[in-house]
């Protein structure tokens, strides 16, 4: 069944007061407006993860940026529902880049909607800041001088559990992969991982996206006799095979790993189902006094507490004004050169810098969801058992397949 679209209903423009002209010295803005435009999953199996979230975390980064920047420039947001198909959100951010002046694009849940995205961004020599997908063909094979891959990606998913729990004694894995480019990517990345701990891959089986039985899959997987099934899935995929793996017993005699777990997607199941899962997160709001007074601000408005995607998509934009600002232009190139000069200090990162390739290096945090004895306040989900570092999760450069990437 075809979602309807919801496209763009919201338009934020938040400026200084009407009738207050621009200065001489004013920054090179063009048509004296900056236009981000956010698109997501509003209505599929991935809108938990960044959709309406996702906007709301854009307008709130838009309105705290304004009000502390006061710029002598309007600020604009447009939104639109990609449905998950590549045609539909790359013919919808053409548009924009045509005939509504949007200067930079971010969320691009799905991987397939990004990397179409990001070559009409190339194409039209505008900026994609992706905050949604996962697949390191953003920053390999599909790159461009105009992508930003911001939040995470299938190498920093794979970091953590591939080798914590191979290690651990998990050393046979078997995967229930989404059939296209993100779960391809996440189960090769985990597979490199699991082997450099010296863990063995089993098998594998293929499900489509938002598919609407998993026993078949889940059967696959036990008959494996894998120590450890990957769930190389998202969103409402994640959420459903779990639930028919503890359906069909599968949990009794192996590990199941949730390899893109949100803490959405652990609330939807409950901590009695989900306790003791170990996964990789980029954002975790009870971190620190600032994840913690961020996320607060967040669940005021949505009424849950954000994911990494939606606290990701803040701080995306916020960057991304900082570098128009510091710039003094909205011109791309221009933009580019500043948003790989400058660091990234807020609460979703510290010491983030954006590389040559265009991958935000930031620390992960490998979790394990407690026990429900140990939860002492409401969305009071996860241990914190280790710090990736930046350079950890990512891949090296050395590797790179980017084709505009010299390398020595």
């Amino acid at each position: 069944m075809k979602l309807k679209l919801m496209h763009a209903a919201l338009a934020v423009a938040l400026a200084l007061p009407t009738g207050l002209a621009l200065s001489q010295g004013a920054p090179k803005i063009s048509g004296g407006t900056v236009k981000i435009g956010v698109l997501t999953d509003l209505s599929g199996v991935y809108s938990d993860l960044g959709g309406q979230g996702s906007i709301i975390a854009s307008q709130m980064a838009i309105a705290d940026w304004v009000a502390k920047n006061k710029p002598a420039f309007k600020v604009e947001m447009v939104s639109a529902d990609h449905q998950n198909k590549a045609d539909i959100g790359s013919a919808k951010v053409r548009e924009w880049y045509d005939t509504q002046g949007v200067d930079m694009v971010t969320d691009a849940l799905n991987s397939g909607v990004a990397i179409a995205v990001a070559k009409v961004t190339a194409e039209k020599n505008k900026i994609l800041i992706d905050t949604g997908a996962a697949s390191t063909r953003l920053t390999n094979e599909d790159c461009t001088p105009n992508t930003v891959h911001y939040v995470y990606d299938t190498f920093a998913l794979a970091a953590g559990p591939g080798k914590a729990v191979t290690k651990a004694g998990g050393d046979s894995w078997f995967f229930l992969t989404a059939d296209y480019a993100f779960g391809v990517s996440l189960e090769q990345d985990t597979t490199a991982a699991v082997k450099a701990a010296g863990g063995r891959v089993i098998g594998s089986v293929k499900h489509p996206l938002n598919a609407s039985d998993f026993s078949s899959f889940v059967l696959q997987a036990q008959a494996s006799k894998a120590k450890v099934v990957g769930l190389a899935n998202a969103g409402g995929d994640t959420v459903n095979s779990i639930k028919a793996a503890v359906e069909f017993g599968l949990t009794k005699n192996q590990t199941l790993v949730g390899l893109l777990t949100q803490i959405t997607d652990v609330h939807a199941l409950t901590l009695q189902v989900t306790q003791g899962m170990q996964f990789t997160e980029g954002f975790y709001w009870d971190l620190n006094d600032e994840t913690r007074a961020w996320s607060r601000r967040y669940f005021e408005k949505m009424k849950k507490m954000p994911t990494m995607v939606q606290a990701g998509t803040y701080s995306a934009i916020t960057t991304y004004l900082n570098a128009v600002k510091a710039a003094g232009t909205d011109d791309t190139a221009t933009v580019m050169k500043q948003l790989k000069t400058a660091p990234i200090n807020d609460f979703f990162a510290k010491n983030g810098r954006i590389r040559e390739d265009g991958r935000m290096l930031h620390d992960f945090y490998l979790v394990q969801v407690k026990k429900p004895s140990e939860s002492k306040v409401p969305w009071d989900y996860y241990n914190v058992k280790a710090v990736l570092k930046a350079d950890e999760a990512a891949q090296p450069m050395s590797a790179s397949r980017c084709p505009f990437i010299k390398k020595s």
